[in-house]
């Protein structure tokens, strides 16, 4: 009974929680786009640099979006979580943003505020995660940031009990700077990460990768002879996922080689003997 009051009330404040973000929504239609987030790594929702995303979901859901990234980049993810009032007084509240690469490898975050935790009567929380430069290539031992795909995901990692499955509103976008310097390193990648993904395939149930068991089918029930797996649909970037073939390291490199020839003949006429 006490799970059946639980689940009773999480949907009518998820009903009157959702009435109220339509308007905001709607008048936002030029800086947001309200679409439903992903539950996990296969059915991700994709964005673009530079647009931010909005979506509802439920307190202890794994919510997943997807982006591209080039070479050169140094992307900057932002998650805004808003709780309606009658659900922020629940008790602290752990958040937590995650990304990872088309390989779903965990990058690390070299800076923002990944993790926050949020006390009672906080309605607003807002998470960031900049990356480390995406490398154009990188040797296969290597975990550095390669072009393509990555994955944001947001989930509360510790929660009271008489917060699970509220209703939740997010507010996500992705932003990059160029890299510069030797954090920016040379060769090409010969194809972006892009993870296949199973087309018409419903969610894998916690985003571990959907693989097969012993008996020939996905972790989620599906017969693995299904429809044929596609590449994740993220956009390539206007400047190749390889990013632009010039870079301020070759001014670098340019500079230093006219430095070494100058010092050369500098140091050739200091000690040359005249000719009598």
């Amino acid at each position: 009974m006490r799970s059946a009051r639980r689940a009773a009330a999480a949907l009518g404040l998820a009903v009157a929680f959702l009435a109220g973000a339509a308007v905001p929504a709607a008048a936002d239609g030029e800086d947001g786009d309200l679409k439903e987030a992903g539950t996990t790594f296969r059915s991700a929702t994709v964005i673009e640099q530079g647009v931010e995303a909005e979506a509802v979901g439920a307190v202890g859901d794994y919510l997943y979006w997807a982006f591209a990234a080039a070479a050169g980049e140094v992307p900057t993810v932002t998650a805004t979580v808003t709780l309606p009032k009658s659900a922020a007084g629940a008790g602290n509240t752990a958040w937590q943003v995650d990304v990872h690469d088309g390989l779903r490898r965990h990058q690390p975050c070299a800076a923002g505020a990944p993790r926050r935790v949020t006390r009672p009567q906080t309605e607003t929380v807002t998470l960031t995660c900049t990356l480390r430069a995406v490398q154009p290539w990188a040797e296969q031992w290597s975990d550095s940031p390669l072009p393509g795909a990555y994955f944001l995901r947001l989930t509360a990692v510790s929660l009271p009990d008489e917060a699970l499955g509220l209703p939740l509103r997010v507010r996500v976008g992705v932003s990059a700077e160029g890299a510069e310097g030797a954090r920016r390193g040379g060769g090409s990648l010969p194809a972006p990460l892009l993870p296949a993904v199973q087309a018409g395939s419903p969610a894998d149930g916690g985003g571990n990768g959907g693989g097969q068991d012993s008996t020939g089918q996905d972790e989620d029930g599906e017969d693995g002879s299904g429809s044929a797996p596609r590449a994740l649909a993220v956009a390539e970037p206007e400047s190749g996922w390889n990013g632009p073939w010039f870079a301020d390291r070759w001014l670098w490199t340019a500079a230093g080689g006219v430095l070494a020839a100058v010092a050369g003949v500098g140091g050739y006429l200091l000690v040359r003997r005249p000719r009598f």
